[in-house]
């Protein structure tokens, strides 16, 4: 452990070894990620309505739905700054090619593989472009943005964070390319051409702005960086972005299309004032979620315990834990149909949707954390072995750098 100017051990940051705070909160948000796909597969109104529907919700399920809010955001976020330690000991010719060649392979995963995982359909007839089509996308701008000056790319990522919202009113009708642009660029939507059917439900403006704002926030970790001074910047960067969250939300003034309103009680007035956009991200989606996180960087830079340790093991491989959640959990949603009797043949073909013939499916919220619980318990061992052989093999075989 290295020495403090002031004679204190530090944690500053070594370049041999992982950033275990960053490790640990990624590892938080993907166990909490899993959260929100088990419900999605096993809660029986999952298909019905939306969580943060505050006519049809309850408590229990809004938090259960807008404690997962923090996934996305955060895992870009990091995404980002993993990017800026990465190319800490590469030129920006590597960094740039890494970033290009890891963001195609994320787009093709999108499309390919997750959708195959979500659908158990090889013949891809929907295509749902989600967050790690937006990760992938927002690591090919980066590779072209790496090569400006560090505080232009700040400028860039703060701007189109700041003042996306600007564009909520903008909308471009019709299946024309403009529009698919458009979707793909701040609007969610969806394309029907032919037989394919093409879901945009992460629109990459917002994002590609927290993936550079994570990107130059890397600087913090480099290794001569003073511990204590990052700490406080981070504290200090948290605490600002969630009193600008309750300063422009408290008067609806800028930064969410979905204004809050006084409801029927007072629990549920707070669940109004918390329920802000997320497709695609406003400006309180990112201030309330990114806010925490930066402050949770900061208090858990300390040596982790044995808890600690076991879930940071999922935030250092991240890919290969989100391609195993989504086949195992598609898999367990399958057996449960088929425990509860419904034909094979409408199970398989149809998966577990919400269609007339699998009408009734889906069990309480109880069972949904059980299933949660069951599932990263499942995962832990699966992870720990690849994390395992990743760190023995990365240097011999690059392609691991790419789960």
């Amino acid at each position: 452990m290295n020495k403090s100017l002031n004679g204190n051990p530090t944690l500053s940051i070594a370049k041999s070894k992982r950033i275990q705070s960053i490790d640990l909160l990624r590892g938080i948000v993907m166990i909490i990620m899993a959260l929100d796909h088990v419900r999605n597969f096993f809660h029986y109104d999952a298909f019905f309505y939306n969580p943060t529907d505050l006519t049809q919700t309850n408590a229990s399920l809004f938090f259960t739905r807008i404690i997962t809010h923090y996934c996305a955001p955060v895992f870009i976020f990091l995404a980002g700054m993993s990017a800026y330690l990465y190319g800490e000991k590469r030129s920006k010719k590597e960094l740039s090619f890494f970033l290009l060649t890891r963001g195609i392979w994320l787009v093709l995963a999108e499309i390919f593989i997750v959708g195959m995982f979500r659908s158990f359909n090889p013949s891809y007839h929907y295509l749902n472009f989600q967050v790690i089509w937006a990760i992938g996308f927002c690591m090919i701008i980066l590779a072209a943005l790496i090569h400006m000056n560090r505080l232009f790319i700040l400028v860039v990522g703060l701007l189109l964070i700041g003042t996306h919202n600007l564009l909520d009113s903008v909308h471009v009708a019709g299946n024309g390319w403009r529009a698919v642009l458009w979707a793909i660029l701040h609007d969610v939507n969806h394309f029907t051409f032919g037989q394919y059917s093409f879901h945009f439900r992460y629109p990459v403006l917002p994002w590609i702005g927290v993936m550079a704002s994570g990107y130059c926030m890397g600087m913090l970790y480099s290794p001569d960086y003073p511990a204590a001074t990052r700490r406080k910047i981070l504290c200090c960067l948290g605490i600002s972005a969630i009193a600008l969250f309750i300063l422009l939300r408290s008067g609806n003034f800028y930064g969410d299309g979905s204004s809050w309103s006084t409801q029927k009680n007072s629990l549920f007035s707070v669940l109004s004032f918390l329920n802000v956009t997320k497709y695609p991200p406003s400006l309180l989606y990112l201030l309330i979620t990114l806010g925490p996180a930066m402050i949770f960087l900061a208090v858990s830079e300390k040596p982790l315990r044995v808890l600690g340790q076991r879930i940071s093991i999922f935030g250092r491989v991240p890919m290969f834990y989100y391609l195993a959640h989504i086949l195992l959990i598609k898999i367990l949603a399958i057996m449960a149909a088929l425990l509860m009797g419904y034909p094979q043949m409408i199970v398989l073909s149809n998966g577990v949707n919400a269609t007339p013939e699998l009408k009734g499916y889906g069990f309480n919220l109880a069972i949904v954390y059980e299933v949660w619980i069951g599932l990263v318990l499942l995962l832990y061992p699966v992870c720990k072995w690849f994390d395992s052989y990743k760190r023995a093999n990365q240097l011999k075989q690059s392609w691991l750098s790419y789960l």
